[in-house]
């Protein structure tokens, strides 16, 4: 369980492993995880000098996380990218989405920007969870993983791997294993199996020397794939 750090009024802050980066959320502990996956694993010790300085980021705003995890859904990294990027002109916005702004475009307005129709139902149910208070997010903080997840499930279209994304992106969570992750399990056959094929249970196995800090090498091995990191 994360502690939590308190503005003076008593408002959630920020989790107390996060740390401010210009206008990003980073994980105070990844220099820590760094010297501890470089010391327990080879290939990553070959791996995580050649990014320098980069690491994970969070955006910081809980539903354009999860919608955007939504948007990623079953396409490739590149497609997404795409379909995310007309969603936000479509929207005028930023880097970030608000609920009450995919609530006020009908299905047909979200689907010219190329969802399928069921994305843009999950979408503007995930919306309207966020818009009446059915979910809050401040309460996740203190939450640990499994019961976050169990939660997140519970929303219309958001499986295991959505919000295993929502626990890295952006609760920044240090020891998250997306075993149903694509890129993931094409990383781990690359750079442990001369690109044969690997199961869950192959890379599992792989990643028990990654403990407690999962998610740190699983960003290394989806680096290995693309070096422009990804971002929900």
């Amino acid at each position: 369980m994360s502690a939590l750090r308190r503005a003076p009024d008593g408002v959630c802050a920020l989790p107390a492993h996060a740390r401010r980066k210009g206008q990003a959320l980073v994980p105070a502990y990844w220099d820590e995880a760094c010297h501890h996956l470089c010391a327990r694993d080879r290939v990553l010790a070959r791996l995580i000098p050649q990014f320098g300085p980069a690491c994970l980021q969070s955006r910081g705003d809980a539903f354009t996380t999860l919608a955007r995890s939504v948007v990623g859904q079953q396409i490739s990294v590149k497609a997404a990218q795409a379909v995310w990027d007309r969603l936000l002109a479509l929207l005028g916005a930023g880097d970030t989405v608000a609920p009450q702004a995919l609530l006020a475009h009908g299905p047909q307005a979200l689907r010219a920007a190329g969802l399928s129709a069921r994305k843009v139902e999950y979408l503007l149910d995930l919306a309207r969870h966020f818009d009446d208070g059915r979910i809050d997010p401040a309460a996740w903080h203190a939450m640990d993983d499994e019961a976050i997840i169990r939660e997140l499930v519970a929303i219309r279209g958001i499986g295991r791997w959505t919000a295993e994304m929502f626990l890295i992106f952006y609760l920044l969570r240090p020891d998250v294993l997306p075993l149903d992750d694509v890129g993931l399990l094409r990383g781990i056959s690359q750079c442990y199996f001369s690109g044969e094929p690997v199961t869950r249970s192959d890379a599992r196995e792989v990643a028990a020397a990654w403990v407690p800090y999962r998610s740190v090498a699983t960003w290394y091995i989806w680096r290995s794939l693309d070096p422009i990191p990804v971002a929900y």
